[in-house]
């Protein structure tokens, strides 16, 4: 028995394919779902998540959400998601920057909390990458 997942965000479907097991991180602690798993509704806060069917693992970073599990459909509303290899390291890495700047500078606290926010996605997106390339080589 496998799991359905779909990954929606805001813009597009992500992600729609069967999984064996489902690695998330919620405001109560890291979750790994699997097939049977009991009904489930629950945020997600900024994370890695791990998807694996059968040996082949993808990494997907996510800045948030909702997760909803319904016999063994499990749908991730997601601000923002995105799968590790297409990941721009280069193009994070100037987000980094631009965020890190933005926030030493005297602000309002609306942009301080954007620059702030847009820092977080920027050094999840780099943890997964990281990650998947360590785990790849």
């Amino acid at each position: 028995m496998k799991l359905l997942l779909e990954v929606i965000t805001p813009t597009k479907v992500v992600l729609s394919e069967e999984a064996d097991q489902i690695t998330v991180t919620t405001t109560n602690g890291e979750i790994t779902i699997l097939p049977g798993h009991v009904d489930l509704f629950t945020k997600l806060v900024p994370t890695e998540m791990i998807i694996r069917n059968g040996n082949k693992t993808d990494y997907f970073a996510i800045t948030g959400g909702f997760l909803e599990v319904t016999k063994n459909h499990v749908n991730i509303l997601a601000d923002y998601a995105v799968r590790a290899q297409d990941i721009e390291v280069a193009k994070v890495r100037e987000a980094q920057e631009r965020a890190e700047k933005a926030m030493k500078e005297k602000q309002e606290n609306k942009e301080f909390i954007v620059a702030e926010a847009e820092l977080r996605k920027a050094l999840l997106e780099l943890k997964v990458a990281t990650k998947r390339k360590h785990r790849t080589q």
